[in-house]
């Protein structure tokens, strides 16, 4: 089959050359010229494990092209996939769906013969509607079917979430829109893959009420987490005695510094706001967003309570900038706000990210001293902040660490490492949730 794919971030391109694995023949479309011209000379633009070579694969068999312009892409496509941005709109929250509706005109005027036109990106409940109207009155005569078909990629885990997913969900009434989504997704049948059909309005609010639940399931374990720490007990015990319950789950119940990324802080915000509009208001996902906003904040002044309140003229190492690992995405990351309320406080930041530094350099405050390794961004510091569990940081020489170090202060937010083994090799420590040893810790080190 032959695929448009409009845009080229992480849905877009991943999907796309995912799809060419599969066989088919895919067009991945962008009006940045200079990102095109990266993807055509081998570039990638995103930092995605295994993504170079899927996509240098796929072009190298001829299944791959990449263009600025969608009218041939779309002209012979069969399918052509809207994977655009749509960031949260400033003022009011809600999705932006300017480039959905603009990429959408520009499909109408391409289209030739029946067309299944779908919206990958994620977009509110009602999109695919208009969606519709627009290439309606771009296009009486076209003959398009829109469908819904929601990404449920993680960012660092693309490619094998793709093409080992836990479902597929395919929003359509349309038997013809449903055959061509059926044979665009048949090399995954050999895994038994659960196709989900519904109508497309609920497969919009299927992508939005999934990365809702996680973010809640996130915010209640980070609370749980500061009881814990009230109370001397310890959340990751906790989180393995609930998370064994079948109903509940061990996923997404990893207490830290709150959740960041491209997906869960606009989604539950726009999801809030379509709640709103309806008269339905979803109170459980708008205390969840107040919550993990908060949290950020919360885990600087846990860093400044550590180094007794005090930190003018201190310096913090900071490992770890990226909102997760395995991404070089700076989008809603912890580190940030993290960062900035350390510099508010006086502190001087040296940070390190194996793949998030040039990112991060256009959100962070040039204040920041960006270091080439771990332990040089520890060199005189008077703690060490991990914020990001990269695996490079997972087995660090805490010897080593003592003779650069100022002071040999550990603030884990990630709970890496274990408390005894940390505080036996000299350091204070400091995690998240695990009272019953950190306030031993801390009195130990006359902290």
């Amino acid at each position: 089959m032959r695929v448009a794919m409009i845009g080229t971030g992480y849905v877009g391109l991943v999907s796309g050359a995912c799809f060419a694995d599969f066989g088919h023949h895919v067009t991945c479309v962008d009006k940045d010229a200079g990102k095109i011209a990266m993807l055509e000379r081998g570039e990638i633009p995103i930092f995605e494990p295994g993504l170079d070579d899927l996509v240098a694969r796929n072009r190298a068999a001829g299944r791959l092209d990449f263009a600025t312009d969608l009218t041939q892409a779309v002209r012979e496509a069969d399918a052509v996939f809207i994977a655009v941005g749509t960031p949260s709109r400033r003022g009011d929250g809600h999705a932006d769906l300017s480039y959905v509706y603009a990429a959408a005109r520009e499909i109408a005027a391409a289209a030739e013969g029946y067309t299944v036109v779908v919206t990958k990106s994620t977009v509110p409940v009602g999109t695919g509607d208009e969606v519709e109207r627009v290439i309606r009155e771009a296009r009486p005569d076209a003959q398009i079917s829109v469908v819904s078909n929601p990404e449920f990629l993680r960012e660092g885990a693309a490619i094998e979430d793709f093409k080992r997913p836990d479902r597929i969900v395919v929003g359509t009434d349309d038997p013809k829109a449903r055959d061509v989504m059926t044979a665009l997704y048949r090399p995954l049948a050999l895994n038994s893959l659960p196709m989900v059909f519904t109508g497309r309005r609920t497969s919009e609010l299927i992508k939005y009420a999934g990365n809702a639940f996680l973010a809640v399931k996130i915010t209640f374990i980070n609370e749980i987490a500061d009881l814990c720490e009230q109370v001397g007990a310890n959340v990751q015990d906790v989180a393995r005695g609930i998370g064994l319950d079948n109903r509940i789950g061990s996923k997404f119940l990893h207490a830290g510094p709150g959740y960041g990324g491209s997906c869960f802080p606009k989604d539950t915000l726009a999801l809030t706001r379509t709640a709103q509009e309806a008269g339905t208001p979803l109170r459980i996902v708008e205390t969840v967003v107040a919550v993990n906003d908060v949290r950020k904040l919360a885990m600087a002044r846990k860093v400044t309570s550590v180094l007794g309140g005090d930190v003018r003229g201190k310096t913090a190492a900071v490992l770890g900038l990226t909102f997760k690992p395995n991404t070089d995405d700076m989008r809603e990351s912890p580190a940030i706000s993290i960062i900035n309320a350390l510099l508010d406080k006086g502190m001087k930041i040296q940070a390190y990210d194996p793949e998030g530094m040039e990112e991060a350099r256009k959100v962070l405050p040039a204040a920041v001293h960006y270091a080439t390794g771990a332990y040089e961004a520890a060199e005189g510091a008077d703690c060490l902040v991990i914020i990001t569990e990269w695996d490079a940081f997972r087995a660090l020489d805490f010897t080593r660490l003592r003779e650069v170090m100022a002071q040999p202060i550990l603030v884990d937010l990630r709970n890496i490492y274990r408390p005894d083994e940390i505080a036996a090799l000299g350091f204070a420590y400091e995690s998240v949730g695990r009272g019953e040893f950190d306030r031993g810790s801390q009195h130990r080190h006359g902290l």
